[in-house]
């Protein structure tokens, strides 16, 4: 049974006071609807994004509306992007209540403050990775990040409590420069053969897709492409440099 309290709560609440309304409503809601229909929110469907107090994929939907808002228009390309994403994560129904938050939210001046406190006290730090991740793919679904959108997502980075090295590690993997390959592996470009080496271990270590295995299959995707990058970056090293 879909439980709908706390999206009309939610819808409510986001027109009443904003996201933060919308995210009180969603939170309300959400206790109505336990009251109501009890706990058959299965565990089966694994997606991973639960998360207490609130629902971790409502907090990623502000953080999405954030980034396509940014450059002052709302392309088709991210939106493909958006809905291909929550419909693997949550399937057809859940994926149009998301759409429909979504765009009211793309309505609304939003504050993604409260949103990346609560995101950051009760997510994993391997899985705020994986959403800046995202974050950058909802931005470059066009072929190109504007600058507006890189200075939001810099900014969620630092909200979330994101290492500034990480972040330029996964900003590397959608900006080719002479030194990404460098970046992505978060080292200096006169790195010893042992330090490149030993920085491939590290990084495909932080970035290897068991590290979110309780997210849904839509995230495992995504963190194997991160995890690939990885790999390429480190070939790249080894080639210029010669190194076996």
């Amino acid at each position: 049974m879909i439980k709908f309290w706390k999206w009309i709560a939610a819808g409510v609440g986001l027109i009443a006071f904003g996201p933060i309304g919308a995210f009180l409503g969603f939170l309300i809601g959400s206790i109505v609807d336990k009251l109501l229909h009890g706990d058959e929110e299965q565990a089966g469907r694994g997606t991973g994004y639960s998360s207490k107090p609130g629902e971790f994929g409502y907090n990623l939907l502000v953080l999405v509306a954030a980034v396509m808002k940014a450059d002052g228009k709302v392309l088709k390309s991210e939106l493909a992007y958006v809905k291909n994403f929550f419909y693997k994560q949550f399937g057809s129904e859940r994926t149009r209540q998301h759409l429909l938050l979504l765009r009211d939210l793309l309505k609304q001046d939003i504050r993604v403050e409260e949103v990346c406190f609560q995101i950051r006290t009760y997510t994993l730090y391997p899985a705020r990775l994986q959403l800046l991740h995202l974050l950058f793919g909802v931005a470059n679904a066009d072929g190109q990040i504007h600058h507006a959108e890189l200075q939001v997502i810099s900014r969620i980075s630092g909200l979330l409590g994101i290492e500034k090295r990480d972040y330029e590690s996964i900003k590397a993997m959608f900006f080719k420069e002479v030194d990404s390959d460098y970046k992505i592996l978060e080292i200096e470009t006169n790195a010893t053969e042992e330090e490149i080496k030993r920085a491939y271990r590290r990084m495909a270590v932080k970035y290897h897709p068991d590290k979110i295995s309780h997210m849904g299959e839509e995230y495992q995707e995504a963190a194997k492409q991160k995890f690939q990058k990885v790999q390429e970056a480190y070939e790249n090293i080894k080639k210029a440099k010669g190194i076996k």
